[in-house]
């Protein structure tokens, strides 16, 4: 019960937090002549969702994750650390590099995207943002990709789940089109405007920056983008863009239109590990058969 209570005590503190950083940067947007770039209903949709996501997410970890998480580790190496700063850096460095591998995943296979969607599908890029999030994430088990490395690896549990949300909590300042000092360390880290592209629904946008707090993995594995090179950036889905402000339809939608998809296509189970876009045979080609003759 104790690990119950820290984690909603963690949810408080950063709550917040949170709140007074999207308040001001309302405040800033109106001053500038810019109201537009915040919807009040859409703000408080996005924070009730944040709620949501992260209550669930909390307890879920008190009483599964860092149970499962101990599982694992006998299975791992036991790193006994050597130094303290050095552990915490390599606690940081492997924590991130989770962070890419589970991010990528969410965006490459559909049963993972039917969680993460509901954040990109915002059509505004500001703090707010950053909290509209689904409560269905601990259920896809997406988070296996984030935490099963960390506890293979070995390191005390605590130190794990500190360095998990600080990283998160990190990633909330990414979600801004105000100028951030975060930009002068684009060479190492993620920034704002680096997020700002892998938010983008053009071609050039999709699948981009995947880091968390560093970006030196997308350079690595290649699918780094600069802010410069992306183009005109448009936020929101390419296909089924959902236009509610309700919260729970918000977090299923996906999940919904996914079974949809699994039955048109003759229950083929490919629609589940493809990515978002992945049609089957079957769909494609009825598909094809519904678009209007050219003239």
């Amino acid at each position: 019960m104790s690990d119950v209570v820290h984690a909603l005590m963690f949810i408080v503190l950063f709550g917040g937090l949170f709140i007074s950083v999207i308040a001001a940067e309302a405040y800033y947007w109106h001053k500038k002549g810019r109201p537009e770039m915040y919807s009040f209903k859409e703000t408080i949709t996005n924070m009730m969702m944040g709620a949501s996501y992260k209550i669930v997410d909390g307890i879920a970890v008190a009483l599964f994750i860092r149970v499962f998480f101990d599982w694992v580790y006998q299975f791992g190496f036991q790193y006994k650390p050597v130094h303290g700063i050095f552990s915490l850096i390599l606690i940081f460095l492997v924590v991130d590099a989770s962070f890419y591998l589970c991010h990528f995943m969410m965006h490459k296979v559909r049963w993972f995207w039917t969680s993460h969607v509901t954040h990109h599908s915002a059509e505004r890029m500001n703090y707010s943002t950053a909290l509209r999030q689904n409560f269905t994430m601990v259920f896809n088990g997406a988070w296996l990709f984030w935490w099963v490395p960390v506890a293979l690896v070995g390191f005390d549990k605590n130190w794990v789940t500190i360095a998990i949300e600080l990283n998160l909590a990190y990633q909330f300042f990414l979600h801004t089109e105000t100028r951030s000092p975060l930009d002068k360390f684009g060479f190492i880290l993620n920034t704002p405007s680096h997020h700002r592209v892998h938010h983008g629904s053009q071609p050039a946008q999709i699948d981009t920056n995947f880091g968390g707090v560093l970006i030196i993995w997308d350079k690595l594995f290649g699918t780094f983008v600069p802010e410069e090179k992306a183009g005109n950036i448009t936020y929101g889905l390419t296909e089924r863009q959902p236009h509610s402000l309700n919260p729970f339809f918000l977090q299923v939608h996906e999940w919904a239109d996914m079974f949809k998809d699994f039955k048109a296509s003759g229950y083929d189970f490919r629609v589940f590990v493809k990515g978002p876009g992945w049609k089957s045979d079957k769909v494609a080609e009825a598909d094809n058969k519904h678009k209007p003759l050219a003239n």
